[in-house]
Parts: C-alpha cells; sequence; structure tokens
C-alpha cells in the first residue's frame, strides 16, 4: 500500500528532528572507560545477554573472564562453545548447583569465596578487556559474600576494563555503583505450561 507524500515528508521531518537529537547526545558523550553492568530481574536473559556480550567482545578482539556462581552442577551450552576458545576465554565454573539442592548454606560460601579469588585475579588482569560474574547477584543476595569487599575489588580493575554481573535480586548497593542496569521482566514462561528446560534455550 503507497503511502501520501504528505504522510511521508511528515515522516521525514520527524526522523530529521530525530536524527539531530541522537547526534548531539553522542556528541555530548565524550567519555570512554570500562563499564559495570548489572542484569537482573525474574524474567529469562540475564545470563544469555551476558554471554551475547562476551560473544561481541571476542569479535573485537577482546579477551573475555568467565565465572559462574551458584552453576555448575550441569554443563551448559554457553560453556561448551566459550571453551572452544581458551586463548581467548578464561573460563571458571566455581558453583556445584542451584541453592535449593546444595542445602548447605555453609558450603555455598565456602565455594562462593573461592570463587570470588578467581574473580578477584581477572579483574586484576588488564589483558582482560570483559570479566563476567554469572550469578554473582545470587552470592550477595544470600550473603554468601559481602558486598562491599566485591565492590572494592570492581572499582580497582583496570581503567578500561569492562564488567557484567547477573543474577536476580542484585542488591540496591551494586545497582547504585552499576554504570548500566537492566531488569528482566517475566511475562510468560514455558516451565509455567510444565514443558521442561530446553537445550540451546535454558542450558
Amino acid at each position: 500500500m503507497s503511502e501520501s507524500p504528505e504522510r511521508d515528508a511528515r515522516h521525514k521531518a520527524r526522523m530529521q528532528r530525530k536524527k539531530a537529537v541522537v547526534d548531539a547526545r553522542i556528541a555530548r558523550a565524550g567519555d570512554e572507560h570500562g563499564l559495570l553492568l548489572v542484569h537482573t530481574g525474574n524474567g529469562k536473559g540475564k545470563s544469555s545477554a551476558a554471554f551475547g556480550m562476551a560473544a561481541r567482545a571476542l569479535g573485537h578482539g577482546m579477551r573475555v573472564g568467565v565465572v559462574q556462581f551458584v552453576k555448575g552442577a550441569a554443563s551448559t551450552g554457553e560453556e561448551a562453545f566459550f571453551r572452544r576458545f581458551p586463548e581467548q576465554v578464561c573460563y571458571h565454573v566455581m558453583g556445584e548447583g542451584f541453592t535449593w539442592e546444595i542445602q548447605d548454606r555453609q558450603r555455598d560460601i565456602d565455594r562462593a569465596r573461592e570463587a570470588w579469588k578467581v574473580a578477584r585475579e581477572l579483574l586484576g588482569d588488564p589483558s582482560i578487556g570483559l570479566v563476567l560474574l554469572d550469578e554473582l547477584n545470587i552470592a550477595l543476595k544470600y550473603g554468601y559474600l559481602e558486598l562491599e569487599p566485591v565492590l572494592a575489588d570492581i572499582r580497582a580493575r583496570p581503567w578500561h576494563q569492562h564488567v557484567v554481573a547477573t543474577g536476580r535480586g542484585a542488591p540496591p548497593g551494586l545497582i547504585e555503583a552499576a554504570d548500566t542496569v537492566t531488569e528482566m521482566s517475566l511475562v510468560k514462561h514455558a516451565f509455567q505450561a510444565g514443558v521442561k528446560a530446553q537445550k540451546g534455550i535454558e542450558f
């Protein structure tokens, strides 16, 4: 269906105004440094989005460090994929499974502290451009790690290094410290209809 010349002209005028606004914002955004990003919320996609960022970083020739808190009892597609690039990706699975499976708080605390030691090493490595702290938010939410020492280590990282933390229940202090925060909201999930987790989708 063809549009009227008047509607086309109005559209062009709107896009010209929008371009001017966007171009002005881009011109003002001159700062460049490593960012802290937080993916939180009850919806699906927090880790998936973070691993998408890891793939993007690799595409730009950056090295990536991954530490997975909590997860670890079962292999995942992202682990199988990123381990194909051992020179570019330092991949560490430090958890033993979901908290409701382990049912041992002290064991969870010990594993989280061991995981943070590895994370601290990655955060101190200037050759790594992106550090992905998968399910860190859960470790903080349950008090397995103290927030302030975690934030101190993140702040002390090389100036160019990006960090992305995932997981439900990100604490307010982490959200406040972050440069970019995305909250995934749950609208609908197949699991609610009795569909089991699928390869390539959930793991």
